[in-house]
Formats: structure tokens, C-alpha cells, sequence
């Protein structure tokens, strides 16, 4: 038997306890987002010191994070002289609005006909501890490394960590990152992502009148906001949907293709609706800008009256290209939205956050020795594949450790997920795999740094 037959049956053996562990956790809705009950967010922390510490991990435990929840942190030796890898995921998930209309109980795992795991955080990102979790229940007390863990509490909203971690190098430093919240395109498909598109974020408020008046009476030559703010955030986009702001760039993808018949059935797009944009369909999703409108402040259907809005609020998301300036590319938006100001409108912008894009160094030991035990775990080749998805700690630990290589990967497959919507589920075999990837990944890169 192949070693690569032995990291697979080790990791199947493993599964009962694996996956008991992991329902225990999706039990917990542990939402860190402002306004929800704080307590089943600590009370998650604490039941992943307690995962690690079932799993050998010594001296595991809570590090507060100032200004936002506390992350869980491990820092395990290994022989002398041997690389530090760090491995990295989220114990904070999003919410399960009854308006999402889950099939089933969100805070309650259920596996269904299809073999699937469904609940709130069974992908995004319990499992990634799962399989954290597997990793080191599998290396042992004898492990050929020296390892890191770091789990965050906030990564789904305004995460406080990524200054927390800029401002103690010496605790995050490794010679790699295995960032386990991401995943292939479809179960058995095997992905490396090796690029994600940056995130940008602002408010822009538009005021026309100084209060509401009649729409009867006054409608037809006093501007309301709402009609202002339909037309600035039209300007974005051009006839085709693609994001046109002097100065925000666009690229190509080189990598893997994205398949349209994943993309199609995990998009949720309805029949019959176009795509967005120009160019490759992978070239859209993972190397070309995109803006989204977020979310309004203005009256409800139900609430709505006889009146010209005096002011409307919105929230734009902007993805970004790998290779750009997060802070240039979220002041051209900005200035943008101040320049287009229909019948001389009042705007106001402000800055919400910034998250950088990355693109992954590809000849980098780690990333060779990741791609080869991925290909062993799933037994097919790999795909280089790119994320329109946003890490914005991913940038922080490039600061803390320049040269080290960053894995992006997981079991959170795009075609089946649906993870942030209803029904987020995950495939218990793509846990299993990406065990047995890790395990593999630390062996092949200790040897090639030995």
C-alpha cells in the first residue's frame, strides 16, 4: 500500500469522530455579527480550545483580540531546525434569517439523500476546523513540524485580527499559511486557489430635499433621492455589466478554467438570465472588477407613501484585481460616486474597509509539495483555480512573513455549498480528502525544506 493509500484509510478511520465533532460544532450559531447574542460566539471559542486540546494540540487557547472577539491560538513544536506551518480558519459564521427559507433546521445538522451535511457554518468554515482538526489528530504527538494554529471570531464581519496579528509578528510568523476556507470547483475535483480578487467597501448618501414632501404636489421637478442615487449607481456599469471606473484595471485568467455548469447551478442565476460582463466567464469572476450594491436605507414596499425621498443611504462591495493598490482602487470608487452627482445632488462618501487581493507564488516549495498531496488525496490533477472571494487576513500575514507561501483550499465546494445562502451544506468525503492533504502537504514540505 502506497502512502498516499495509508493518509486516505487513516483519514476514513478517523471520520466517525471527525464528523461527531463537527456536528457539535454547526450546533452552535455562533454569529458574531453587531446586534446578535455574543454568547454562542464565546461560547464557540471555547469548544475550539476544547477541539484542538482532544486533538494533542498543548497549550492551546483564547488570545483576546482588542476591539472584536477573541481568536484561538496553538503554537506546537516540532524537531529542531524544522519549517513552521501555520494553519488557519474561522469559527464565527453567517446568519440564518427565517427569510432565507432553509429546508431544514440551520442550527441543526442534517445529513440528506444526497450524502451532504446541511447547516449554517457545515462548509463555511466548521469545515475547515474539521479538517484542522484531522490534520492533527493524524501527525500525532511526533510531529515533523513545528505548527501553528490560529481560528478567528470575526472573519464573516468587521474582523479586528488582521492589526492584532500585524502587531505581534513573532506569535503569527511561519514559513506557511493553510488558510482551510475555500474549496474546488465540485466534490472530487481538487482545486488550489492561487488568486483572489480584493474587497473594497463605502457608503454613499444622497440628499435632493431637506424633508419628505408630497410626490403629487411636488413630484416632476423636485428631484428625490431615490431616482438620484438610481442613476448614479447605474453609471457603474455599462451596457454589458461590466464595472467601468477610470482607473480600475482589469485582467485575464491563465489558470484553470471555471466550469459554467458549476458556476450556473451554484450561482443560483435563473434560467434565462444572461451573464454579466465581458471576456471568459473565468476571467469575470476572478480577474476583472466587479460592484455590488450591498444594501439601502429606504422605505419598504409595505412602508412606502405618496412622498419624494429626502435621502437614501447605500453600501457598495467592490472586487478588486490581484496585483493592485486596495487604497487607490477604493479612492478612484470613491471619488467616482463624488463626481457623479445628477441635477447637482448633494453626495457624501465615506470608507468602510479595505481588503487587498493576493495571487499566489506558484513555484514556492509549499505550493508544489500542496499541489502534489492533493493530487495523491483525490487521485486526479489538480486545478489552479482563482476566487472572486476576499481573505483580507491573507494580506496581514504576507506582512509577518514575506516569504512564506499561502494555501488556499478546502471543502467547500462552489458548485454545492451555497455558502452565506439556505441549505449551505458540505460533502463529509471532501473533509476526509483534504485530511489526508494536509497531512500529506506538512510531510512533502518538511522533506523538500529538509
Amino acid at each position: 500500500m502506497s502512502e498516499s493509500d495509508d493518509l486516505n484509510a487513516a483519514a476514513e478511520a478517523l471520520m466517525p469522530d471527525v464528523l461527531e465533532r463537527h456536528a457539535a460544532l454547526v450546533r452552535i450559531p455562533s454569529v458574531a455579527f453587531p446586534g446578535f447574542d455574543p454568547a454562542p460566539v464565546h461560547a464557540m471559542g471555547q469548544a475550539v480550545v476544547d477541539l484542538f486540546a482532544d486533538a494533542g494540540a498543548e497549550g492551546v487557547r483564547l488570545l483576546d483580540v482588542p476591539g472584536g472577539y477573541p481568536c484561538v491560538y496553538a503554537d506546537l513544536p516540532g524537531p529542531e531546525g524544522s519549517p513552521t506551518v501555520l494553519l488557519y480558519a474561522h469559527y464565527d459564521v453567517q446568519p440564518a434569517p427565517e427569510s432565507q427559507n432553509w429546508s431544514s433546521d440551520p442550527w441543526e445538522p442534517v445529513t440528506k439523500e444526497d450524502g451532504r451535511i446541511y447547516g449554517r457554518g457545515s462548509a463555511d468554515d466548521k469545515s475547515g476546523l474539521a479538517i484542522h482538526y484531522g490534520t492533527l489528530k493524524l501527525l500525532g504527538p511526533d510531529r515533523p513540524c513545528r505548527v501553528k494554529i490560529l481560528v478567528e471570531g470575526e472573519e464573516e464581519t468587521i474582523s479586528h485580527l488582521e492589526p492584532f496579528v500585524e502587531a505581534n509578528p513573532e506569535l503569527f510568523a511561519a514559513d506557511a499559511f493553510v488558510i482551510g476556507d475555500i474549496g474546488g470547483q465540485a466534490v472530487g475535483r481538487p482545486g488550489l486557489t492561487t488568486a483572489l480578487r480584493g474587497d473594497v467597501a463605502c457608503t454613499v448618501t444622497v440628499r435632493t430635499l431637506e424633508f419628505p414632501v408630497h410626490s403629487g404636489e411636488f413630484g416632476g421637478a423636485a428631484p428625490d433621492a431615490m431616482t438620484a442615487m438610481i442613476r448614479i449607481l447605474d453609471s457603474l456599469h455599462d451596457e454589458h455589466g461590466d464595472t467601468v471606473i477610470p482607473g480600475v484595471p482589469s485582467g485575464t485568467w491563465d489558470g484553470a478554467d471555471m466550469d459554467e455548469d458549476v458556476y450556473r447551478g451554484g450561482s443560483a442565476i435563473l434560467p434565462g438570465v444572461d451573464f454579466l460582463g465581458t471576456g471568459s466567464l473565468s476571467d469575470r469572476i476572478w480577474a476583472k472588477p466587479s460592484v455590488t450594491v450591498l444594501g439601502m436605507d429606504l422605505p419598504s414596499t409595505v412602508e412606502a407613501s405618496n412622498v419624494l425621498l429626502p435621502e437614501v443611504k447605500a453600501k457598495l462591495s467592490m472586487r478588486i484585481v490581484p496585483g493592485v493598490d486596495a487604497e487607490e482602487q477604493l479612492n478612484l470608487l470613491m471619488d467616482f460616486l463624488r463626481a457623479n452627482r445628477p441635477w447637482n445632488c448633494e453626495v457624501t462618501v465615506e470608507k468602510v474597509k479595505t481588503g487587498y487581493p493576493f495571487h499566489v507564488d506558484e513555484s514556492h516549495p509549499a505550493i508544489v509539495a500542496g499541489e502534489d498531496a492533493l493530487t495523491e488525496a483525490y487521485g486526479v490533477q489538480v486545478e489552479k483555480i482563482g476566487s472572486g472571494a476576499s481573505i483580507p487576513l491573507v494580506a496581514s500575514l504576507k506582512k509577518v512573513s514575506p516569504d512564506a507561501a499561502i494555501l488556499l483550499w478546502g471543502a467547500e465546494d462552489t458548485a454545492q455549498s451555497r455558502i452565506h445562502a439556505s441549505d449551505e451544506s458540505v460533502d463529509p468525503g471532501e473533509i476526509q480528502r483534504m485530511i489526508a492533504a494536509q497531512v500529506g502537504f506538512i510531510r512533502k514540505f518538511v522533506a523538500a525544506e529538509g
